[in-house]
C-alpha cells in the first residue's frame, strides 16, 4: 500500500476541522501538517506566498482572483466559516444614523474592501435597504493582495487605526467580524446599527434562504492538478467532520460545548434553517454563491461576471453534504 501523502493544511480551529486535524476522521490516502490560525493571517501567506496546499480562503479574495485569471487556490465547497453580518455594522450614535437606509454617503471604515464580511454588508444595505454603496466613502486598513477598482469608487487607505477613527468620530461607521474596542468599553458614542440584530438576521434569512459563506476549503492548484482525487477526499472528511460535530451539540450525557441549554438551541436553530444549518456542497449553495459574485461585480471587485462552478474544482461540483 502506498504510503499517505503528507500536506500542510492551515485552518482555523473549529469543532468542524477539529476531527480532521485530531484525527477522529480518518483518511488513509492523507496525513496533514496543520497549521492553525487565525484568518486575516492564514489569508495574507496564502494569497501572497501560496504558503500552503490546502488552506482555509476567504470567499471574497477567492472571487476576486477568480474573476481575474490569477487564482493561486481552487475551491473545494466545504464552508469552514459561515456568519450572519448585521451585527456587524457599528455606528456613531451622535450621527443621526437610525436606518441602515442613514449610512447613504456616509465615511465607513472596512479593514479590507475585499473582506467577505464587508462583501455581504455591503450586498445587504444595497439590495435590501436601497443604500448606494458606490456613494459612500470607503476607508480601509490594509489589503491582503492588491486589488484595482473602476472609476466612481471612492476607496482610499484610512492611514490610522479605524478604531480610533472610529472612537475619535473622523469616521461615522465601521464594518468588521470583530466588536470595536470602544463599544465595549463604551467609552464613546459607538452602538450597533441593530442592536437586536438576531432579529434581523433571521428576518433576512427567512427571505433569502442564506446563511452568508466566509470561507471555504481550498487546494493550491499545482497540488490539485498532481493529485486530481484530492479535493474529493477532503470533501468527505470535512463533511465527517462537520456532521460529527453537529452531533455533539446534541448530547446531553456531558456536554461537549459550555452552553447550558446548547442541545436545545441547537435543534431549534436546525428546525429553524430547514434541518442542515451548515451545508456543505456546491448545488445547495450554489444560489448564494452567485449572490457573493453579483455583489463583487456590483462592489467593482470582480473584473468579469463568472459562474459559480469557476470557483471550484469540477470533480467536487457534483458531491452530496452528509
Amino acid at each position: 500500500m502506498a504510503e499517505p501523502l503528507t500536506l500542510s493544511l492551515a485552518c482555523t480551529l473549529s469543532d468542524r476541522t477539529r476531527p480532521v486535524l485530531d484525527g477522529r476522521v480518518a483518511t488513509p490516502k492523507l496525513r496533514f501538517h496543520a497549521i492553525p490560525g487565525e484568518p486575516e493571517e492564514i489569508f495574507r501567506r496564502a494569497l501572497r506566498d501560496r504558503a500552503f496546499e490546502i488552506s482555509e480562503l476567504s470567499m471574497g479574495s477567492h472571487i476576486v482572483t477568480t474573476a481575474r485569471g490569477d487564482a493561486p487556490y481552487v475551491g473545494v465547497p466545504v464552508f469552514l466559516s459561515r456568519a450572519f453580518r448585521h451585527s456587524a455594522i457599528y455606528v456613531r450614535t451622535d450621527r443621526g444614523i437610525r436606518t441602515a437606509a442613514d449610512l447613504a454617503g456616509r465615511t465607513i471604515g472596512l479593514p479590507e474592501y475585499q473582506q467577505t464580511a464587508a462583501l455581504w454588508v455591503r450586498g445587504i444595505l444595497r439590495e435590501h435597504h436601497g443604500v448606494d454603496t458606490k456613494a459612500v466613502r470607503w476607508r480601509i486598513g490594509n489589503e491582503r493582495i492588491a486589488i484595482t477598482l473602476p472609476e466612481g469608487f471612492d476607496v482610499q487607505p484610512a492611514g490610522e487605526s479605524l478604531e480610533t477613527a472610529l472612537a475619535e468620530g473622523r469616521i461615522d461607521a465601521l464594518i468588521g467580524p470583530r466588536p470595536p474596542a470602544c463599544y465595549l468599553a463604551r467609552s464613546a458614542p459607538v452602538d450597533r446599527l441593530f442592536p437586536d440584530y438576531r432579529c434581523e438576521e433571521e428576518a433576512w434569512h427567512r427571505t433569502t434562504g442564506f446563511f452568508p459563506i466566509m470561507h471555504c476549503l481550498a487546494v493550491r492548484r499545482d497540488v490539485a492538478e498532481q493529485h486530481p482525487w484530492l479535493p474529493a477526499e477532503l470533501f468527505r472528511a470535512f463533511a465527517c467532520a462537520k456532521a460529527m460535530s453537529l452531533e455533539e451539540l446534541a448530547m446531553v450525557n456531558v456536554l461537549r460545548v459550555s452552553l447550558p441549554w446548547i442541545a436545545a438551541e441547537a435543534a431549534a436553530q436546525t428546525a429553524f434553517m430547514g434541518g442542515n444549518p451548515w451545508p456543505y456542497g456546491f448545488a445547495r449553495n450554489r444560489d448564494e454563491i452567485a449572490a457573493m459574485i453579483r455583489y463583487a461585480r456590483d462592489d467593482g471587485l470582480a473584473a468579469r461576471l463568472i459562474e459559480p462552478e469557476e470557483l471550484f474544482h469540477p470533480s467536487v461540483l457534483g458531491l452530496e453534504d452528509l
